[in-house]
């Protein structure tokens, strides 16, 4: 029987295969629920091959994406993916220009006289 070791240094992430953190449970996720699909699939009456075609299917088609994701993104990439989501596209400010400018003035004569 072959040993798969799981590289896990002093303050790294986990990894298995190249796929590391979050991208290693959302691969077992993923074929733990295709299983489960396949199983009820099976148990509610569906032939057989294409239970077997879907399984395999949707099993290579969840490889793929998760070690492209992998690759595209790295290790902290979904997160950060997920956290532009919370940044404000762009700033809106309400105040007249004169106000800026005016401040502006105020900062460089202080600036020059001190």
């Amino acid at each position: 029987m072959k040993k798969y070791s799981i590289n896990k240094g002093i303050g790294s992430s986990v990894e298995f295969k190249g796929l590391k953190a979050q991208y290693l449970f959302y691969f077992a996720g993923g074929l733990l629920g295709n299983l489960i699909l396949v199983m009820v699939l099976y148990m509610a009456g569906v032939n057989n091959l294409v239970c077997l075609a879907l399984g395999l299917s949707t099993s290579g088609y969840l490889v793929y994406k998760v070690f492209s994701l992998n690759k595209k993104y790295g290790q902290y990439g979904l997160m950060k993916l997920q956290a532009r989501k919370y940044f404000p596209k762009y700033i809106i400010s309400r105040k007249e220009v004169k106000g800026y400018v005016s401040r502006n003035l105020k900062l460089r004569t202080y600036e020059k006289y001190s």
